[in-house]
């Protein structure tokens, strides 16, 4: 169980990805953020949950729809509001953008395009902590339609074959791009995707961020005794669109009102909070701030300058000696 604290500390984090995203939308909608952009929106919990739990050692690697767990690797909103708009201040000098953004500084391996690149690359961050020996672990998320990748499972072989320090995280939003998951996973419990190579699986609700909390600590001690990988299968939901350019006309609009008025983790945690007793002016002060925080991100990302040309040709390759 969480503390009062430490849930309020999780709504927080879950109530400005929620706002962060739909400013995001807005700024895409007027046309200062371009190119392709997927929302977070209905998956906070799975994020938050997770890297709440994490050590200043571990590294995080994800897919494209990776704003929230950027803000959650420390990220200031600003930064990552001015790459989503191409700028310079931008936390990859806006050459990154929605898909692309990375830092090192804040153990953030991206943002990847190509679907289930980051599984393999997240495998290699596990190598390197071991190889380092630095007792960090690496959390690499991919989604429903990553598992049926083949480098998924190469991944998977070797992880285990060498006990590498690796939660693999299938955020299963139920559908891939616009197809449901049992249309096209001949197994569909994607928990069970590692037992061929004796990895272990947990299922998850993605819904709930304490229980997201709960399955990171599991995971995380099973990873640092040395037994190797796990799978985490985070039941979730988004209620966007795959990107801003799909209608999302695959599923019905009574679908997803009823997994918001059921399972929305931002009202469960609301209310989870009200039981404990924080009072509705509280609840209305932070909404506030964050509003503040996601507006001034905003306004920072609309005003500040765009990359000069000459940036094209740095960051293009890493020299080492």
């Amino acid at each position: 169980m969480a503390t009062r604290d430490q849930l309020l500390d999780f709504y927080k984090q879950m109530l400005l990805i929620r706002r962060f995203e739909e400013k995001a939308g807005q700024l895409y909608g007027l046309g200062l953020i371009g190119g392709f952009c997927h929302l977070y929106i209905g998956q906070e919990a799975v994020a938050v949950g997770l890297q709440s739990a994490l050590s200043d050692q571990d590294s995080v690697i994800t897919g494209y729809r990776d704003h929230g767990h950027m803000l959650l690797c420390g990220i200031p909103p600003k930064d990552v509001m001015a790459e989503l708009t191409g700028r310079a201040a931008g936390i990859s000098k806006g050459k990154g953008g929605s898909m692309h953004m990375f830092s090192v500084e804040h153990k953030f391996y991206g943002g990847h395009g190509i679907v289930g690149a980051q599984v393999s690359l997240g495998t290699g961050l596990g190598f390197a902590h071991k190889y380092s020996g630095d007792g960090g672990v690496c959390l690499a998320y991919f989604g429903d339609g990553a598992s049926n990748q083949g480098q998924v499972y190469e991944s998977f072989n070797m992880a285990e074959l060498w006990k590498l320090p690796v939660i693999y995280v299938i955020e299963n939003n139920q559908y891939a791009m616009g197809t449901s998951v049992n249309r096209a996973s001949s197994e569909d419990q994607l928990f069970r995707r590692g037992e061929s190579f004796r990895i272990p699986g947990i299922q998850v609700d993605g819904m709930d961020v304490l229980a997201c909390r709960g399955a990171a600590e599991e995971a995380l001690a099973w990873v640092r005794s040395g037994k190797g990988p796990i799978i985490l299968e985070m039941k979730t939901y988004r209620y966007r669109g795959h990107s801003m350019s799909d209608p999302a006309k695959y599923r019905s609009r009574d679908e997803v009102q009823a997994v918001r008025d059921k399972s929305d983790p931002i009202d469960h945690a609301k209310k989870e909070l009200e039981a404990a007793g924080v009072t509705e002016a509280e609840l209305k002060s932070i909404e506030q701030e964050i509003r503040r925080i996601v507006n001034e991100a905003a306004d920072f990302a609309e005003s500040t300058a765009e990359p000069d040309p000459s940036e094209l040709y740095t960051d293009v390759l890493v020299e080492t000696y």
